[in-house]
C-alpha cells in the first residue's frame, strides 16, 4: 500500500522531496513550455486583444491604469481551439424538460432558439462561437430576453444547466448596448466603480465565474476582476485599480473593501447573486443584506439607468424565495425542469450504512464496484472536515489516487487539489458541501454521500454534479437514522423514476418520533415540502393560488322552475281582425 502523501506535496513541487515521491506519491508529468514564450514568439504581444483602442468600453474613464503587458491572448483566455461541443450537453434530452416562467408581463418575453437570432454584439457573438456554445439551454433561451429586457430575474435550474451564461452573456449584453457610465467628477482618482456585481457563496465558485466571465467579455473593452477571502488584499486592490466593470466577488471580502472605502457600488447596475438560496440560507444574509442596502448599491447610475437583479440557483425553497424578495422587483420566476423531482439521466442508489469502521470500509468497496469509465471523475461528500482527512487517508493508503478540499486547507492547497482533480491525475475528490458548492466540472461520472446532507436542498446539490445537462450519471447514498427526510427522500427517488428501496419507509417510521422532536432542523417541509412543490416553484404563484382558495363562495340564488308548456287549444286563433 502507497503510504499518505499530503496533497500539498503530491504536485512535484519543491515542497516534495525525491525520496516522498520514490515512496508512491502521484507523478504530475512536467509542465510544457510556458505558451507565451514559445518558438513563435510572445502570445501577450502576438494574438492579444487591441491595445490602444479607446472606444465604447475601452476608453471608459473611471482613473483606471491598464497594465498591457498583463493582456490575455485569446489561447490564454480560451484555450486551444477544439471542435464545438455544445458546452458538453445533450441538447436532444435536454430541450425535453419543461420550462415555466411565472410572474406579470412574462408573455412579452419569447425564448430564444438560437444564439444569433438574439443579434447580440458582434464580439459577444464571436466569443460564444469561441467557447464552442451552438445553442442555447433552456434556462438560457428564457433568461437573455429577460435579462436584456431589462426585468429583474429568479432562476431555478439545476447544476450544469449552463446559469453562468444565463446570467453573463445578458449582463455583458446589456453593458454592451448602454455603453459605459460618464466619468465621476470629483478629487483624487476614484476608487473602482464596477457595473456589474457577481456575487457567489465559495473562492471555488468565484473563481469559476470569473474564468468564464473573461471569456464572455474578450475583446469588448469589459474588464472582469476577482476578489476573495484567503488571498492577499494588496494584490487584489492592485488589479481592480487597473479597470473594474465586473466583479465576482465572495460576500466577506467585498464587505471588507467597502468598509475599507476601496471599492464604490454607485454604479452598480446589475447584481447577480449565483447559488443564491444556500448563499442567504447557510449565513450570509446579514453581509448580502448589508452589500446590498446600505453600501448605495446604484445610487450614481445615470437617469434612465436602473438597477437590475438576478438570483440563480439549482433550488429555491419557499422562505428563501420570500427573503431573496426584498432584494428583487417585479421580477419573473423561471423553473427549469419538472418540478419535484431531480434529473431521471441521474441513476441513484441508497445504501444502509451504520456509523464506524465499516462504513468505511464499505466505501472502497463501493467505489471499487461503480468506480466511472477512464475520463470520467469521482466526487465523495462528507459531512465534517475532519472526516474528509480521513476518508482521503484511508483511500489513499488504499492505493487510490484521492484528494480532499474543505475549509481548512489553505487556497493554495486548494487550488493544487482541484487541478490534481479536474486533470484526471487525482480522480476522487473527498469534499465538504460548502467547499464544493457550486463547483462546475463537467465530467463527473458519479457522486458518493458518504454522510448524507442534513437538508433535502443539499442532496440535490450533491447528485447535481453528475448526470449533467442531459448526460448519464450515478449517484450514491449511504443512509442510516442520522438522515431525517427518508420519506422525501423516497418521494424524491419515485419522482425521479428510480428504485426506492423497501427499508427506507420502515427507517423513517422508527425514527418518526426523532423527527418530532427536531425543532424543525433537517425537516424537508420547512422548505415547502418536496413533493409536486420542490425546489422550484414561484411562492407568488402559491400564494395567489391559496388567496383564491380562501375566497368565501358566494352561493348562486336558485334557478326559477321553467314553466310547464301551455296546452292551446285547437280551435285557438291569434289574429286580430
Amino acid at each position: 500500500m502507497a503510504p499518505y502523501v499530503p496533497p500539498q506535496k503530491r504536485s512535484g513541487d519543491d515542497n516534495g522531496t525525491g525520496e516522498e515521491r520514490a515512496r508512491g506519491a502521484p507523478q504530475q508529468q512536467a509542465p510544457s513550455q510556458d505558451a507565451r514564450f514559445s518558438n513563435s514568439g510572445d502570445v501577450r504581444y502576438a494574438a492579444r486583444g487591441p491595445v490602444g483602442r479607446s472606444d465604447g468600453w475601452f476608453g471608459r474613464q473611471d482613473g483606471r491604469r491598464p497594465d498591457h503587458f498583463d493582456t490575455m491572448s485569446e489561447v490564454e483566455v480560451f484555450g486551444e481551439r477544439k471542435e464545438k461541443t455544445g458546452g458538453g450537453i445533450d441538447f436532444d434530452q435536454y430541450d425535453k424538460i419543461p420550462v415555466e416562467v411565472t410572474g406579470e408581463g412574462n408573455e412579452l418575453f419569447k425564448p430564444i432558439s438560437t444564439f444569433p437570432e438574439f443579434k447580440l454584439s458582434a464580439a459577444l457573438q464571436w466569443n460564444l462561437d469561441r467557447c464552442g456554445y451552438e445553442r442555447p439551454t433552456p434556462v438560457q433561451k428564457h433568461a437573455i430576453p429577460i435579462v436584456v429586457g431589462g426585468r429583474d430575474l429568479m432562476a431555478c435550474a439545476q447544476t450544469g444547466s449552463g446559469k453562468t451564461c444565463a446570467f453573463m452573456v445578458p449582463c455583458i449584453e446589456a453593458l454592451l448596448r448602454s455603453g459605459p457610465p460618464a466619468e465621476v467628477k470629483g478629487r483624487g482618482r476614484p476608487p473602482p466603480m464596477p457595473c456589474a456585481l457577481v456575487l457567489a457563496p465559495t473562492r471555488e465558485l468565484a473563481a469559476q465565474i470569473h474564468e468564464e466571465s473573461l471569456k464572455f467579455a474578450y475583446n469588448t473593452g469589459i474588464q472582469s476582476r476577482l476578489i476573495y477571502g484567503g488571498a492577499d488584499i494588496r494584490e487584489q486592490l492592485r488589479e481592480l485599480g487597473k479597470g473594474t466593470d465586473i466583479l465576482v466577488a465572495t460576500p466577506g471580502r467585498l464587505s471588507d473593501f467597502i468598509g475599507r472605502e476601496t471599492v464604490d457600488m454607485g454604479l452598480t447596475q446589475f447584481l447577480i447573486l449565483d447559488e443564491a438560496d444556500r448563499m442567504l440560507d447557510m449565513g450570509f444574509e446579514p453581509q448580502v443584506r448589508e452589500i446590498v442596502q446600505y453600501s448605495g448599491m446604484g445610487r450614481s447610475l445615470e437617469k434612465g439607468r436602473k438597477k437590475q437583479n438576478m438570483m440563480f440557483s439549482a433550488t429555491f425553497g419557499g422562505t428563501v424565495q420570500s427573503m431573496a424578495g426584498d432584494f428583487m422587483v417585479d421580477y419573473l420566476f423561471i423553473t427549469v425542469g419538472r418540478v419535484g423531482s431531480c434529473s431521471e439521466t441521474i441513476t441513484q442508489t441508497l445504501l444502509y450504512a451504520e456509523e464506524g469502521k465499516g462504513k468505511t470500509r464499505a466505501l472502497e468497496k463501493i467505489y471499487r464496484d461503480h468506480a466511472p469509465p477512464v475520463g470520467q471523475l469521482t466526487v465523495i461528500f462528507v459531512e465534517t472536515k475532519k472526516r474528509a482527512d480521513e476518508i482521503e487517508v484511508d483511500l489513499w493508503q488504499a492505493g487510490l489516487r484521492v484528494c480532499a478540499i474543505h475549509g481548512d486547507r489553505d487556497q493554495r492547497q486548494r487550488e493544487i487539489a482541484l487541478e490534481a482533480f479536474k486533470s484526471g491525475e487525482n480522480p476522487i475528490l473527498v469534499a465538504t458541501d460548502v467547499a464544493a458548492r457550486g463547483l462546475d466540472i463537467s465530467n463527473v461520472g458519479l457522486v458518493i454521500n458518504y454522510d448524507m446532507p442534513k437538508q433535502m436542498d443539499d442532496y440535490v446539490h450533491r447528485i447535481g454534479r453528475t448526470g449533467r445537462a442531459g448526460k448519464r450519471g450515478v449517484a450514491i447514498g449511504f443512509v442510516n437514522e442520522r438522515c431525517r427526510y427518508c420519506n422525501e427522500l423516497a418521494e424524491l427517488l419515485k419522482g425521479a423514476k428510480q428504485e426506492v428501496p423497501g427499508w427506507l419507509h420502515t427507517l423513517a417510521a422508527e425514527n418518526r418520533s426523532n423527527y418530532e422532536n427536531s425543532k424543525g432542523k433537517g425537516k424537508a417541509t420547512g422548505k415547502g415540502g418536496y413533493g409536486p412543490s420542490f425546489g422550484g416553484q414561484d411562492v407568488r404563484q402559491l400564494a395567489k393560488a391559496a388567496e383564491e382558495k380562501a375566497k368565501p363562495v358566494v352561493p348562486k340564488e336558485p334557478e326559477r322552475p321553467k314553466s310547464p308548456p301551455r296546452a292551446i287549444p285547437d280551435g285557438w286563433d291569434d289574429d286580430s281582425d
